[in-house]
């Protein structure tokens, strides 16, 4: 906006002094809303919070606002829907593939996914 460099950090000040910049808020905003929306796993969210430039206190205190019991529940809808969805392949090891890929590129835990899939495709 072509301020002076003094106005910028008055300015700078008075926002983070009444909390309208709060690192912390965004990065709890952020998981909440991935995970809900997006169904993100930790591992992306963690990742996409680490690409912003966000510490890591603010991010363990971002992963806390997921519940354990959401976050299992979301995990095994989200498998049961990809799985419904590549229905068509015929080979095992390659539907077991492209459950696992996709699972994964969401952030979702490498123990998690391979259970999972060990256990939808035997």
């Amino acid at each position: 906006m072509r301020m002076i460099p003094a106005a910028i950090d008055e300015i700078l000040a008075h926002l983070i002094q009444h909390n309208f910049l709060n690192e912390e808020r965004f990065a709890r905003a952020f998981a909440r809303g991935k995970f809900r929306h997006k169904k993100w796993g930790r591992g992306r969210i963690v990742r996409e919070l680490k690409q912003r430039q966000i510490g890591k206190y603010n991010i363990d205190q971002a992963l806390k606002e997921l519940e354990e019991e959401d976050y299992e529940g979301v995990f095994d809808t989200l498998s049961r829907k990809r799985l419904q969805q590549i229905i068509t392949e015929k080979d095992k090891y390659r539907k077991r593939k492209k459950l696992a890929d996709y699972l994964l590129y969401r952030g979702w835990e490498a123990h998690l996914v391979y259970d999972k899939v060990k256990e939808l495709i035997p």
